[in-house]
């Protein structure tokens, strides 16, 4: 028997959450009135919006079934995303930011899903308050929204597990511990932390405090808003190394992270994403130096920029520390093709991931001594242990589809008047919410100029490489309605 859809459960979440993004924007609106800015009212009347709807929400979903469903897991995890951009537009249209609804929620969904790729064409003049929320939506995006969720839903009598597995990024997930709750705590202090860590040493090297914290947070949410116009090339090389200390260490599993940080380092190093992951790095940020060494000259320079690009380009952050499109093309056309890879599943990074990336590469060489040995029986193995096909087929199945949503937004982007060349990078930049691309949208990362069809086109598909494509394309799917 079918069972009904508890939307009663789904307003109730969505008023939960809503609350929580109400209570996230009071920190910019303290900003607003500690610097005494003009935009204070619409910051008042944003969060008085978001505070009203919320309680509605809430009103909507009372007495509701308080089991969370598969179905309803997917739903809420997808429309999370959307909500929260359509309440966090709001500052930015109401002030008169981006008096463009479009604009607005671009900026607003380039943020939550840690995208990074901006419609200001001047950042550096917005207000602190602006500057600071576009650093929090990335922040709050960057763990997870749902991950966030779930160490408090347990507070309103809601499950979190199916949200939880709906959001967390990779083809699994680990627990610390049996409960999911006390899993999704974990991994929060551990990104407050590192968070905190790196402002801290940032600030020491003389940045300012305020852009200390908007960079901190734009790092290790791997999202990469920046509080200038020229992102971070215009900051000291030790302010450079120690961003790119920290994007390495975002686009670790944060649970492999979390086991290092308590002592047993070994399970970091023993883990095999985590060795392909570290050894892209090293060597792409290699290559990028030995190109950069041949064309200009400067060691010390070419190796700070060369590892600096591969690993802003692998984690998806979008930190620029020079204009690579000045680069020979050859060079930038490797960081074109670092734009597909990404972080460690688990990790705030987008892409299609490591642990993806060396399941495809493991079953492709199987596959061939298959055919050497037809008679052999070769498995694939992972971290030691003998992957099940449901895997393999699940690998399979993501870089399908990642290919063929990379091959359609092109084409509409091409339809919209956007370059061939361009159109390709923009569609890998925005399905791995890396930010920056090639040609016109390089290393400026500003879609100002974007077509608005195309702007909203992008937006979705930020949000299905946010959500890692299954949980979007299961909504459009009769089965998951049917049972």
């Amino acid at each position: 028997m079918t069972r009904m859809f508890n939307w009663r459960l789904v307003f109730k979440t969505m008023g939960v959450l809503t609350m929580l993004e109400a209570q996230f924007m009071l920190i910019p609106t303290f900003a607003a009135w500690w610097y005494q800015e003009a935009d204070l009212g619409a910051w008042i009347a944003a969060g008085a919006i978001t505070w009203l709807s919320c309680w509605w929400m809430l009103a909507a979903g009372r007495n509701a079934e308080k089991r969370v469903g598969e179905r309803e897991g997917y739903v809420i995890v997808a429309a999370v995303w959307i909500v929260y951009s359509l309440f966090g537009m709001l500052p930015y249209w109401l002030s008169g930011a981006l008096p463009s609804i479009t604009d607005a929620w671009y900026e607003t969904m380039a943020g939550f899903t840690t995208t990074g790729s901006t419609v200001f064409t001047d950042v550096a003049a917005q207000t602190h308050s602006t500057l600071l929320w576009r650093a929090l939506t990335q922040w709050i995006g960057g763990m997870g929204i749902i991950v966030l969720s779930v160490a408090i839903l347990p507070m309103f009598g809601l499950g979190g597990m199916q949200l939880y597995s709906a959001e967390v990024t990779g083809v699994s997930y680990d627990k610390l511990s049996p409960r999911i709750a006390d899993t999704a705590k974990h991994m929060w202090v551990t990104y407050i932390l590192l968070t905190l860590g790196e402002g801290i040493l940032l600030w020491l090297c003389g940045m300012d405090r305020f852009d200390a914290l908007c960079h901190s947070m734009a790092t290790i949410s791997t999202g990469g808003f920046a509080t200038h116009n020229d992102s971070v090339i215009a900051y000291t090389p030790d302010i450079q190394w120690i961003i790119l200390l920290f994007m390495l260490l975002s686009g670790i599993n944060f649970t492999q992270l979390i086991y290092a940080f308590r002592g047993k380092p070994q399970r970091l190093f023993r883990d095999e994403e985590t060795r392909w992951y570290i050894g892209a790095c090293f060597i792409a940020g290699l290559i990028l130096t030995i190109g950069l060494l041949i064309y200009t000259n400067g060691a010390l320079t070419s190796i700070r920029l060369g590892f600096f690009t591969a690993v802003a380009t692998i984690t998806s952050t979008g930190f620029v520390a020079t204009d690579y499109m000045i680069w020979p093309p050859i060079l930038w056309m490797i960081v074109f093709f670092l734009m597909f890879t990404g972080g460690a599943s688990g990790s705030t990074s987008g892409g299609m991931k490591w642990v993806r990336l060396a399941i495809f590469a493991k079953s492709a060489l199987a596959e061939i001594k298959r055919r050497i040995h037809p008679n052999a029986v070769i498995p694939v193995r992972f971290n030691g242990n003998t992957l099940r096909e449901q895997t393999t087929s699940n690998v399979v199945a993501f870089m399908f589809f990642y290919i063929v949503i990379i091959v359609l937004a092109s084409l509409c982007f091409c339809v919209c008047g956007i370059g061939f060349d361009e159109s390709i990078g923009v569609a890998v930049s925005m399905i791995g919410n890396v930010g920056v691309s090639i040609g016109q949208w390089g290393s400026s990362g500003c879609y100002a100029a974007f077509p608005d069809a195309a702007k909203w086109i992008a937006t979705f598909v930020m949000l299905i490489g946010r959500l890692e494509i299954f949980t979007v394309l299961l909504l459009f799917s009769r089965a998951l309605w049917k049972k």
